[in-house]
């Protein structure tokens, strides 16, 4: 039960309206049948325990980054996140972009979030 309330909660923050960064990217072309488009974040240095919300601008949760086990003060590197193909609207996605620290949330600077795109893998 303890979980299930935790993972509502999560969603309710996520659904809401909150400060965060929101980029608009582009797709590099439309997808063809049997492709999946990922967005491909470049995480910098971030405080332990932090993590990177990632939500469409209508508060669908898309995907939360966690970095684990990084030095303090080094980059947390670079993760990829599935992009559902209904977030897409000509060729765009809009992605509200969070960082979360203890019990705050923020938009990230751009030394933390240090670049997001949309990359395409496939059968193509």
């Amino acid at each position: 039960m303890r979980a299930l309330l935790a993972a509502l909660a999560f969603f309710t923050i996520l659904a809401q309206p909150s400060s965060g960064r929101i980029e608009t990217l582009v797709l590099p072309r439309a997808l063809h049948a049997g492709e999946t488009a990922l967005l491909e974040v470049k995480v910098g240095v971030i405080t332990r325990g932090s993590e990177i919300e990632l939500a469409t601008t209508s508060g669908r949760p898309l995907g939360v980054i966690s970095p684990f086990g990084i030095r303090s003060g080094n980059q947390a590197g670079t993760y990829t996140v599935p992009l559902p193909a209904d977030a897409i609207s000509n060729g765009r996605v809009a992605v509200q972009l969070s960082l979360r620290q203890g019990g705050s949330q923020r938009a990230p600077t751009k030394e933390e979030v240090k670049s997001i795109r949309v990359r395409i893998r496939g059968t193509r």
